[in-house]
């Protein structure tokens, strides 16, 4: 008998502004304690300085190619087989492929030095988009370490 709960998927509605469910699910990311209308004034803020530095017609496609360049492709996960404990490579399903890099994104904006959170994400999302940045790095070093574990391969379950 399987260990994990297969809880059914709940759909997450569109965001009012650009009724994107990806854009939706970024705000959902960003929020703390349950305060989502600052968590969407920080998205679409964010959204204005791109649009204004970049002079950029479509936000949302912007977002989506920058949210693109940071996806990882497979990652590692602990495998302990006898008294050794290995770094197995696994693919990645393309639904937590968008949550580990918004995820990465959200992370890396809160720790850079910029004044206000909106242009941390600014700043980091045009990174993202020109294939750099921290979250770019992340993505990377995970690719990087699955490279280096690849003999371990054949321990996938």
């Amino acid at each position: 008998m399987s260990r994990r709960n297969r809880a059914s998927v709940r759909n997450i509605l569109p965001d009012p502004k650009f009724k994107s469910a990806i854009i939706a699910k970024f705000i959902n990311y960003i929020m703390l304690s349950g305060k989502k209308s600052i968590a969407e004034k920080i998205v679409y803020n964010s959204f204005e300085k791109i649009k204004s530095i970049r002079s950029v017609d479509h936000v949302v496609i912007f977002f989506e190619k920058a949210l693109k360049n940071v996806l990882p492709l497979v990652e590692v996960k602990s495998r302990r087989v006898g008294g050794a404990t290995y770094q197995v490579p696994v693919e990645i399903r393309p639904k937590r492929q968008m949550t580990l890099a918004m995820r990465w994104i959200i992370n890396v904006a809160r720790k850079r030095k910029e004044m206000d959170m909106s242009m941390r994400i600014a700043a980091e999302l045009m990174e993202a988009f020109d294939g750099r940045g921290a979250s770019v790095k992340k993505r990377d070093d995970t690719h990087r370490m699955a490279e280096a574990n690849k003999a371990f391969a054949h321990f996938r379950w």
